[in-house]
């Protein structure tokens, strides 16, 4: 004979149930407690993948799922996968199973926003009282949910408006929901009313933190940035606040800082790929390769059960560590290199449908066995995937800049300029890949001399802005010898020595200036330099008349 409790109103018949456990005593105890509910429509599952495969054909209602579930997918990827693939809707219910709630578990699993925690063991008391309260909310508010599942925002705003009286219960769930749906739509100035309504009678975190997004929104993004700086300093396990705080410094051209936020982000819940995988990007593009690194590594880990796996994040910590390599080579130290190809091969292995996954695994252990000084192996290396590479107009133009940084390393300097050369025609619409190959062409070294290249062009600019011409040209056409045809070196040093023959009346140096023009005689109309280096050429033709 069913059992109904006395305390709640739920109808527990309607709805369908999933439980997810490796135990099956585990799940026999919960199949049998949601029977004396009523529950009827109940399915369990020992492993992740039948559970995965039974929502993408069924709606569930309600998932009951464990953490730990032993090898494979845990409870926090299939939650990731489901909220992914959008095989939960906005009225399903997903209650997360722990044996042990850890601060790391539930900060990773938080990310992706179950709706209740529960820790074994667990009673009928306990789990009717949960589920109760959870699925008399959905009862609520299923013609709101309904609609935004639908993508209908309009008519859910509509919903949300009405409701606002008729449950004034959940007044503060369905303001949020408001909120974001204006937000949604574009509407930004009435997302901002609710989002300061609300902050003007309580200061909450998550109105805060819809305010912060609205401004970016809006382009205030200092205001923004102070918004969500005070946010993190006030809630610091709010980790939706550390990540729109990095894009918003991001955006504010403090790429430094908002690595710093997500290292910080990262330390607190570790346990999140994607952000992992942003903080590896950030440190690439500030030169930091070491923390990059350590970030791919950690997305690469976290990636082995996880729905965003991707070749791309071991091949990005194959060209990290290829970089970082060329520090061992002084030490007789391989470890990254070994590393860098190891990851390659692991990648091969793991990904082998994917185009041209070979290729470029092989380009990458190209430039990292020539940067140890094994040139015969790097040769050998890049032939076995020289057909795929052969055709310079067809050829990807992401595996195109990569194979050309490798032909650099091996010393192949022509055949690396006509490459790019034929890229930069091909991606004329396409700036960040121009800003990519632009870099290149400027500076065809290792990671290195880049960095020593950089400093000195950043020191030479220091010697002109205080007017000291000497320092200027020596340090200029020191960072020339690392990188000879850098453009925007080339073209500072050209304007030092065009100022300094104003004063001294020295004619050599408009013939040293004529000289650096010239390296840049075959530099392409779209490069970011083009226009100086015509505009220079034109005064110095009129000083040298």
């Amino acid at each position: 004979m069913t059992e109904f409790s006395a305390s709640t109103s739920t109808d527990f018949r309607k709805l369908s149930y999933i439980i997810i456990d490796d135990f099956d005593n585990f799940q026999r105890s919960m199949r049998e407690m949601l029977r004396s509910f009523g529950a009827e429509e109940i399915e369990s599952f020992a492993r992740a993948a039948p559970a995965i495969q039974f929502c993408s054909y069924n709606h569930v209602d309600v998932v009951l799922c464990d953490f730990n579930l032993g090898e494979g997918k845990n409870g926090q990827h299939i939650l990731e996968e489901l909220r992914h693939k959008k095989l939960l809707k906005r009225s399903s219910i997903f209650l997360m199973i722990t044996a042990e709630a850890s601060k790391e578990m539930v900060m990773g699993a938080r990310e992706y926003q179950p709706d209740a925690y529960l820790t074994k063991p667990i009673n009928r008391a306990m789990l009717i009282k949960r589920l109760d309260s959870l699925i008399s909310q959905r009862s609520a508010l299923l013609p709101v949910n309904r609609e935004i599942d639908r993508e209908n925002y309009p008519e859910a705003i509509s919903l949300c408006l009405k409701n606002l009286s008729a449950q004034p219960r959940y007044k503060t769930w369905l303001m949020k929901t408001l909120a974001d749906l204006y937000y949604r739509l574009g509407d930004f100035s009435h997302a901002l009313k609710i989002y300061e309504d609300v902050l003007k009678q309580r200061d909450l975190s998550w109105a805060n933190l819809g305010r912060g997004r609205v401004l970016i929104a809006t382009g205030n993004h200092d205001e923004a940035a102070s918004t969500l700086e005070t946010l993190t300093e006030k809630n610091p396990d709010y980790m939706e606040a550390y990540d729109l705080l990095a894009e918003t410094l991001e955006k504010k051209g403090e790429p430094v800082r908002a690595q710093k936020v997500l290292e910080k982000a990262a330390m607190l819940s570790p346990n999140a790929l994607l952000r992992q995988k942003q903080l590896a990007r950030l440190a690439v593009s500030n030169q930091d390769l070491s923390t990059a690194s350590e970030a791919w590594r950690k997305t690469i880990e976290l990636g082995l059960h996880s729905i965003h796996d991707s070749s791309r994040h071991y091949l990005a910590l194959g060209q990290s560590l290829s970089d970082l390599g060329e520090e061992d080579i002084a030490s007789d130290d391989c470890g990254r290199a070994d590393e860098a190809i190891a990851t390659l091969k692991r990648m091969e292995q793991r990904f082998p449908d994917e185009d041209n996954i070979r290729v470029r695994s092989r380009v990458v252990q190209s430039r990292v066995l020539a940067g140890q000084g094994d040139q015969a192996e790097a040769n050998k290396v890049l032939e076995s995937v020289g057909d795929e590479l052969s055709n310079n107009d067809t050829i990807d133009p992401e595996l195109g800049i990569d194979y050309a940084k490798t032909l650099f390393r091996l010393g192949r300097d022509n055949d690396a300029n006509e490459l790019l050369g034929v890229l930069f025609q091909r991606c004329a619409d396409n700036p960040p890949l121009l800003h990519k190959i632009e870099s290149l062409l400027d500076e065809p070294v290792g990671f290195q001399q880049k960095l020593k290249a950089r400093a000195l062009n950043r020191d030479g600019i220091k010697a002109f802005e205080t007017d000291s011409s000497d320092d200027a040209i020596r340090i200029f056409n020191e960072a020339l010898l690392i990188v000879p045809n850098h453009a925007a070196l080339n073209l500072n040093l050209c304007q030092v020595l065009m100022k300094k023959n104003q004063s001294s009346g020295d004619s050599t140096l408009l013939r040293q200036a004529e000289e650096h023009l010239d390296r840049l005689k075959n530099l392409p109309e779209q490069h970011r330099q083009y226009r100086r280096l015509v505009s220079l050429r034109k005064k110095l033709q009129g000083m040298m008349a």
